[in-house]
């Protein structure tokens, strides 16, 4: 596998240095010039200097046959640019995108930049992970292959507490994949009892959520 990955700061960095040892050819593209000499000390001919965002540059690093292309640069703006380049003028079939500021995610998935991550969102869910008062995360989207995996707190007196899982009356499209409790999490099997306090990890088709979250929802 070819990748070209667009910034040089500590992801762009860190995520060069994963790839190179895990045998994957990679060209990093960085803007500054201060940047660039230190990384080319350390990296050498695996770093070029310019701007990811000019034809030119991404040109010479070969995007033509790159099988991959991360943009993780510190401009939202950039990010978006240089995916829509790779994926419109180069037919690069598979890129992933930084997402720096969490606002600017509807302008991503507005003009199909997918997968875009963004470390805020990523903490968030860790976040919501451990605080079980947050009662849903979503641990898992992915739009494309229409799948959507959820984590959700067993809540006391909700229609699930008590049941077996082969007695969820779960809505055609979704599944009970994990149980996780204080001895930790396993594969329930149709005879396994949903405790009030459990943690159900299910993987279900999008727009089911709704209806799926009522079973473990304390009733109101």
């Amino acid at each position: 596998m070819y990748a070209v990955v667009i910034g040089g700061g500590k992801v762009g960095l860190n995520l060069t240095r994963e790839l190179l040892a895990k045998g994957t050819e990679v060209t990093l593209i960085e803007s500054r010039r201060d940047r660039y000499l230190r990384m080319d000390a350390e990296l050498g001919f695996v770093v070029q200097y310019g701007d990811g965002t000019e034809l030119w540059v991404l040109e010479r690093a070969g995007i033509a046959r790159a099988d991959l292309v991360v943009a993780v640069t510190g401009d939202d703006e950039d990010n978006i640019l240089i995916c829509q380049i790779a994926r419109d003028k180069y037919q690069v079939e598979r890129f992933i995108s930084r997402v720096n500021n969490p606002r600017n995610r509807q302008y991503f998935e507005l003009l199909d930049i997918r997968p875009a991550f963004s470390a805020t969102d990523l903490i968030l869910r860790l976040i919501e992970h451990e605080v079980p008062d947050y009662g849903l995360v979503h641990l898992l989207d992915l739009p494309d292959e229409q799948l959507e995996v959820i984590e959700i707190v067993v809540c006391e007196g909700c229609r699930a507490a008590g049941l077996e899982v082969q007695q969820l009356e779960l809505p055609e499209g979704s599944i009970v994949i994990s149980v996780l409790r204080d001895e930790g999490g396993f594969v329930p099997k149709g005879d396994t009892v949903i405790n009030a306090g459990d943690e159900v990890l299910v993987c279900l088709d999008p727009g089911l959520e709704p209806q799926v979250t009522a079973l473990f929802e304390a009733a109101k």
